[in-house]
């Protein structure tokens, strides 16, 4: 099969001790109880009722808290490597803290990969990858479409995703290393056609996306090294 570019294709203190160590510890517990001795001090006794009943208000609260940040997290539209993946599309990593601006690069970069490796996956639908590509760019994978129609992919795509710089509100690129070692094609009378040199390689794409008519769009790829970069496992 003809190269598969992206175009074309197909991160205390001390311990306090004695009596003070134990009205401490008491006090944000409410684990003790309060009994007077024969000396006339009000020393605390431990309650282990009560110390039980503390500790699973403490873990039921931790646990509302995580639910809240997860919730907040996912109403905050913050996305992972497994929630971007597909069965035969697998995102093994993604940065760290990205800001709102690179998330929304990022997941339109990974909507777009999805939709134009599945052209190559299934051999049709070039047409759905027309609203995320600039015509440019469409075009000359419409074109390479046409060149080998009938041609199809099987594998699995391994993708991790180095880096996302978003340089303003229009402008973005993605850095990523791209494992197609698995993936084998099919020229339209089913022989296989694979070219190690081309398509069974780990590839280092820069991808450039702008903003335009409402929408993050592919506007240029370039391939930056072949079998150098590593895909997180």
């Amino acid at each position: 099969m003809r190269a598969l570019t992206r175009m074309s294709r197909p991160r205390r203190h001390r311990p306090v001790v004695g009596l003070l160590a134990l009205l401490l510890a008491c006090a944000p517990l409410v684990a003790c109880s309060s009994d007077s001795d024969e000396s006339g001090l009000d020393i605390p006794t431990y309650d282990p009722e009560a110390w039980a009943s503390a500790e699973a208000s403490e873990s039921a609260a931790a646990a509302e808290a995580s639910a809240s940040a997860a919730a907040s997290a996912e109403a905050a539209g913050v996305v992972t490597a497994e929630s971007l993946s597909t069965d035969r599309y697998q995102v093994t990593s993604i940065p760290e803290d990205l800001d709102e601006l690179q998330t929304e690069v990022l997941k339109a970069f990974i909507n777009y990969d999805q939709v134009t490796w599945n052209i190559w996956f299934t051999g049709t639908g070039v047409e759905n990858a027309e609203p995320l590509m600039t015509e440019e760019t469409y075009q000359s994978l419409k074109s390479s479409y046409d060149q080998v129609k009938g041609e199809t992919v099987e594998g699995n795509l391994r993708v991790s995703v180095t880096a996302v710089f978003a340089y303003d509100v229009t402008y973005a690129q993605v850095l990523i290393c791209d494992d197609q070692s698995d993936l084998i094609s099919y020229d339209a009378s089913g022989q296989d056609n694979s070219d190690p040199e081309t398509l069974q390689g780990r590839y280092e794409v820069l991808i450039t996306m702008i903003y335009e008519d409402g929408v993050w769009k592919e506007s240029e790829e370039k391939r930056l090294s072949a079998n150098e970069c590593v895909v997180d496992q």
